[in-house]
């Protein structure tokens, strides 16, 4: 997760260096897309709030609607012609950020095993690492891929399935914890699989500098 967030990092830099006006022009800033992108982050410490709380309902429902605006924002941004570099910076920084915060969440009430949480910082760690040589050699940082977006929506979806599992009746405990799990399959499989492919693109990157 934290991977990706590098990844904007250093585009957002790059960006700031080159294209600070446009980017920060107001106009450009306050489309529905951005704003929508924006009340997703607002979410974050809102849906922390409630499973602090033990208000597990009302943290699945953030997470619904929270699934809700990532789906609406790329769909306006293209339907109203509001594609911007800013929303491109927000928008994976932003799932990111509310992968982090659910996946704590979910470990901390035990909706998750370790295991879980473990692969995935190994992986972002891996992934870090190879972003910083990366830079160090002067190249670009590798694009998030379709997949990579795939696995970013099934955990998204599996993981107010796993809390719901916890916080509803014996039967609908039964219903969304089994397609929680299905979701979360999916979800983790994804995501160490593009771990894969994106540590194999950066290590031939890197190679193919040092050769040049």
């Amino acid at each position: 997760m934290w991977s990706e967030v590098q990844i904007l990092s250093s585009r957002l830099e790059a960006t700031f260096t080159t294209t600070l006006g446009g980017v920060l022009d107001r106009k450009a800033f306050l489309t529905i897309p951005n704003l929508l992108t924006l009340l997703r982050g607002v979410g974050i410490p809102v849906f922390l709030l409630f499973v602090a709380q033990e208000r597990y309902s009302l943290a699945v429902i953030t997470l619904m609607l929270g699934g809700l605006t990532d789906y609406l924002d790329g769909k306006l941004a293209r339907a109203l012609n509001q594609e911007s570099k800013l929303g491109e910076l927000l928008d994976p920084a932003v799932d990111r950020l509310y992968i982090a915060s659910v996946l704590i969440a979910m470990y901390v009430t035990e909706s998750i095993p370790l295991w879980v949480l473990a692969l995935i910082i190994l992986r972002d760690l891996i992934l870090g690492a190879l972003l910083i040589a990366m830079k160090r050699s002067g190249i670009e940082p590798f694009k998030v891929t379709y997949l990579g977006k795939a696995a970013t929506f099934n955990l998204l979806y599996a993981l107010p399935l796993l809390l719901l599992a916890q916080s509803g009746g014996e039967n609908l405990s039964q219903v969304a914890f089994i397609a929680g799990w299905a979701f979360a399959g999916w979800g983790i499989g994804l995501y160490l699989w593009t771990g894969v492919g994106y540590a194999r693109t950066g290590v031939n990157q890197i190679r193919g500098g040092n050769l040049g």
